[in-house]
């Protein structure tokens, strides 16, 4: 370990100084990218303002509310239109009879998973590499931070034949100091140095051999990579809600991800797992300091990935984004509540990133990353005051056109998913997928996304309240709780009284967001549930 990382421990982190990165020109992607951008944002902005029937401290609180909210969303519009204008990259050919100049080591990271499942993916994974003819050159190596007497033991018997066998080497912390990122600080200043790069995976990530070899080969023909980050796609999932994920992750995200990958450029983002890591280059990175002061707001730095990866580009590496997903796989939450408890800790660690913004020598693409990450969280409370001060008559609109022209902003993205699917060079066949897929991933994210705007707004209050959400499966919070889609139920009605009462002319565009919260008992249900093709699965084998 460098003395720049263990210095690097014990500064306040309000105040890490960081060398500047020498700022190049603006690629054409990302000069598109800005400009659709800006462009979006001050044409809708307009219309807002042009709309507003009278203005008045409460409509002046809404524009001020409103732009950011635009901007965020023209972003996210304006990167998938890049992705269409810009040819996808393309992965670089491994020549005949290529060998890594240097060993790998695969890291899989371990708390309290279901252990039989992730020793067949180990098995798996090893069999990737063998096929891939990486197995000499690679290390796989398992870091746990399980807890619990019971859990322990459970993933000991399971990983034990895989140890004895020399498929893995296989450590477990009893002290979990640092979460994570502070297990893999700890193999790195023992073990980093007698490897040339490190792949980071989830206990759920799948990479195949082929995929890897790709990563090592682009990573040793490029001096100045640091981190490399693989697109990922979601497994088949068992319950509606997850295989709803992946509908809209394979239709949104090709686009997306390649419009990303153009405008970030050598400033892209690390998402935490499957991602390959130059070790001379996660030395700047590999000991983040802890955040002065107690959790929520203090305390070890929770969305570790987007910091380490603005300081491997601060330290003067790049920062690369390979966005086509063949053979990086991970899985997605499969119920609502799954999917809300890993969203409540992600807001906790991006909000503790408000902090970070001022550290000195950030590129600003790492600041827009950064920056994004937080408004993620924050624009659900900020929509959600804003239907208030409409719905409530407090602001009032002269016609509907602004609703309709932020509607289209947000469809862009799933428009241009859609275009990639059935655009002219597909055949009818692939048509007629493309638009069923579109037409249901429409009607699902519109019933769900009230229902996490909630859930986003709620989390956003705990941590401003001061509630930090613990270690991972520390046990059950103490209280009450109350049935599946209650919370739910009560806000859509209260929103759904408030609008009758002071301004029902308000009631029809309202409805579409009180509606599903109202539903939400059944709907959550509904959508928690196994998918009737994979319960009748062990009738029909």
């Amino acid at each position: 370990m460098t003395s720049h990382a263990s210095t690097t421990e014990r500064i306040g982190a309000d105040h890490l100084d960081l060398a500047p990165v020498p700022r190049p020109m603006l690629p054409h992607a990302r000069l598109v990218f800005a400009l659709l951008t800006l462009g979006t944002t001050a044409v809708t902005a307009l219309t807002v303002a042009l709309f507003v029937a009278e203005w008045s401290g409460w409509a002046i609180l809404a524009m001020g509310l409103i732009l950011p909210s635009l901007l965020w969303i023209a972003g996210g519009a304006a990167t998938a239109l890049t992705g269409l204008i810009c040819a996808a990259p393309s992965s670089p050919a491994i020549p005949p009879g290529w060998t890594p100049r240097r060993r790998s080591a695969i890291l899989v990271l371990l708390c309290c998973e279901a252990p039989q499942a992730v020793a067949l993916r180990l098995l798996a994974l090893l069999r990737e590499l063998k096929e891939a003819g990486l197995e000499p050159h690679c290390r796989l190596i398992v870091l746990s931070d399980t807890f619990g007497p019971d859990a322990i033991a459970a993933e000991e018997a399971a990983l034990a034949p895989l140890v004895r066998d020399g498929v893995i080497h296989y450590r477990r912390r009893a002290n979990n100091r640092g979460k994570k990122p502070g297990n893999i600080a700890e193999w790195f200043d023992r073990q980093g140095n007698a490897f040339g790069q490190m792949l980071v995976l989830d206990a759920d990530s799948r990479m195949s051999g082929r995929r890897i070899a790709t990563m090592i080969y682009r990573m040793e023909s490029t001096p100045s990579l640091g981190l490399l980050q693989a697109g990922m796609a979601l497994v088949p999932a068992d319950s509606r809600f997850g295989q709803a994920q992946r509908t809209a992750s394979r239709l949104l995200g090709p686009p997306y991800a390649i419009g990303l990958s153009a405008w970030a450029a050598d400033t892209a983002n690390y998402w935490g797992h499957n991602a390959l890591i130059r070790t001379a280059a996660f030395a700047s990175a590999a000991r983040l300091p802890r955040l002065s002061g107690p959790a929520p707001y203090g305390g070890e730095i929770l969305s570790h990935d987007f910091i380490e990866a603005a300081v491997i580009r601060s330290a003067g590496w790049t920062v690369e984004f390979d966005p086509d997903p063949a053979g990086s796989h991970e899985d997605g939450p499969q119920t609502l509540a799954t999917y809300h408890k890993r969203n409540r800790r992600w807001c906790q660690g991006n909000l503790q990133h408000i902090r970070l913004l001022g550290w000195r020598g950030l590129h600003p693409l790492s600041r827009l990353h950064i920056a994004s990450g937080i408004f993620s969280f924050l624009a659900a409370p900020v929509w959600l005051v804003l239907l208030m001060l409409m719905g409530s008559g407090l602001v009032r609109m002269e016609g509907g056109l602004p609703f309709v022209l932020i509607l289209c902003v947000l469809l862009v993205p799933k428009i241009c998913g859609l275009y990639r699917l059935a655009g002219p060079s597909g055949t009818a066949w692939r048509r007629r997928i493309a638009f069923k897929a579109f037409g249901g991933e429409l009607v699902t994210s519109s019933l769900l996304a009230p229902i996490i705007m909630l859930h986003h707004t709620a989390a956003v209050l705990s941590v401003l309240a001061g509630q930090d959400c613990g270690w991972k499966g520390r046990g059950p919070r103490p209280g009450a709780s109350l049935p599946r889609g209650s919370f739910e139920l009560l806000v859509g009605v209260a929103l759904t009284g408030m609008v009758i009462t002071l301004n029902p002319v308000a009631a029809v565009w309202i409805a579409p967001v009180a509606g599903p919260m109202v539903a939400a008992p059944l709907l959550i249900r509904w959508m928690d549930a196994v998918r009737p093709e994979i319960r009748r699965a062990p009738l029909s084998a």
